[in-house]
């Protein structure tokens, strides 16, 4: 029985992470999930009390496994300017990802004060690692850059989901040059 629930969850959170994919967090609803996973509305209320939930679920889930990746390509990047270099592209590689795609929805939810400070706390780690990097580089004020640069990051996250504008590829290459002539100053 336990297995039971615990297929039915990944099978809900898998079906939560394409809506969110598809349609951004309008399209995470309880009957939308409902008839993506074949279970009964009110089963799906057995399992999340709401959508805040899903997303808070998802990001305790997806999150890590995320921030695992781009802290790998940091960690075998030798010098400052690469670290922030696999930082920016890592994060940009995986915006066609559906993990990526299910945080990305996420940060624009209704979540509860308690799933924001988690999120807030996961990403903490990856800032302390850009913070780092740019301390490294002789940056004077390395938490703000971190802050700016992650600002640019999201930026360029939002240009690539137009998938209207530029190549990826291109967005990717001219966001990981700014702010590396940014960073150096």
């Amino acid at each position: 029985m336990a297995e039971h629930r615990t297929m039915q969850r990944g099978a809900l959170l898998d079906a939560a992470r394409s809506l969110l994919s598809e349609g951004g967090t309008e399209a995470l609803t309880f009957p939308a999930l409902a008839e993506r996973t074949g279970l009964a509305r009110s089963s799906v209320y057995e399992y999340f009390r709401s959508r805040a939930a899903v997303v808070e679920e998802l990001c305790a889930v997806d999150f890590p496994v995320w921030a695992a990746e781009v802290e790998n390509a940091m960690q075998r990047a030798e010098s400052p300017e690469a670290k922030i270099e696999a930082y920016v592209r890592r994060q940009l590689d995986l915006v066609g990802d559906r993990r990526h795609r299910a945080v990305v929805a996420i940060s624009a939810s209704e979540l509860d004060a308690g799933a924001r400070e988690k999120i807030r706390a996961a990403h903490g780690g990856l800032i302390a690692m850009i913070v780092e990097a740019l301390g490294d580089l002789g940056h004077t004020q390395p938490r703000l850059a971190a802050m700016l640069l992650q600002g640019s990051v999201d930026a360029a996250v939002r240009r690539i989901e137009l998938s209207v504008a530029e190549e990826p590829g291109v967005i990717a290459d001219t966001a990981v040059a700014m702010i590396l002539r940014g960073v150096r100053g």
